[in-house]
């Protein structure tokens, strides 16, 4: 298998992941129940689930007040796409 297919399916997985995980920290939220970590949440997004973060911040409306969320989400994404043109464009 080539190693582009890989990183396809890996971003596919991952961002697909963060985006359930935020969906469940928010019921959890609503619920009052046992949370998932800020960090687990930022950390998603880090390892290429920032899509996913993303989207799932805005479709479940989670975590759009904290600052970290607000502004980080979108620059982790911005790092992100750069790095992918980048590598692309030296290829």
């Amino acid at each position: 298998m080539n190693v582009h297919v890989i990183i396809i399916y890996y971003l596919l997985i991952v961002n697909a992941v963060a985006f359930i995980v935020y969906g469940i920290d928010k019921l959890k939220a609503r619920k009052g129940r046992w949370r998932i970590s800020e960090a687990t949440l930022l950390l998603l997004a880090l390892v290429g689930g920032s899509i996913g973060s993303w989207l799932g911040m805005k479709v479940w409306h989670h975590k759009t007040m904290h600052r970290k969320f607000q502004y980080g989400l979108p620059t982790i994404l911005l790092l992100q796409l750069a790095i992918a043109v980048y590598l692309c464009t030296r290829m």
